[in-house]
């Protein structure tokens, strides 16, 4: 943890896209170097982000299941919640996304946006099996893996894993 700065959470305006999606690569990139190839965070996957989430946003029930954590005017972190799109999921919630900048890991943060986008209940979320540092966050939040994995071919074979509470 290096960042004492208080935060805020709120839920993302339509002009928020270019910076959720800059969070986004720059997460992606502190976490899975060396899992994913290069191409998952690099400038056009940068720009395939903005398009995302500027559509994603664009939507107000959309960012209805979005929340943002915000210090000193920046975002710094978000979360995504709705309806798993698997065919077969555990759950009828799943978190579907959670990124927070390395340098907010620890401050609460990442605690803070989970609640805040995911109600307490039954859910699902899918965590990169090398990803201890995750895996222990959401067990702590009574998630536990329920033994499905998941071998992503469009991202560098990336194994995922299934935890569900």
């Amino acid at each position: 943890m290096t960042s004492d700065a208080p935060f805020i959470l709120r839920r993302p305006l339509p002009a928020d896209a270019a910076e959720i999606a800059a969070v986004h690569t720059r997460s992606w990139r502190e976490t899975y170097t060396g899992l994913v190839p290069e191409r998952f965070f690099d400038d056009a996957a940068l720009r395939g982000r903005q398009k995302l989430w500027a559509q994603l946003l664009a939507d107000p029930e959309g960012r209805d299941r979005i929340q943002v954590a915000e210090v000193a005017g920046a975002i710094v972190g978000f979360a995504e919640e709705g309806h798993p799109v698997e065919p077969d999921p555990a759950r009828e919630r799943e978190l579907r996304v959670l990124y927070l900048l390395r340098e907010y890991h620890g401050t609460g943060a990442g605690q803070a946006v989970l609640d805040a986008a995911l109600p307490p209940g039954p859910a699902q979320v899918w965590v990169a099996e090398a990803n201890p540092r995750a895996i222990c966050f959401y067990e702590r939040n009574g998630f536990r893996a329920d033994g499905t994995v998941f071998v992503d071919p469009d991202v560098g074979d990336l194994r995922s894993i299934r935890m569900v509470r």
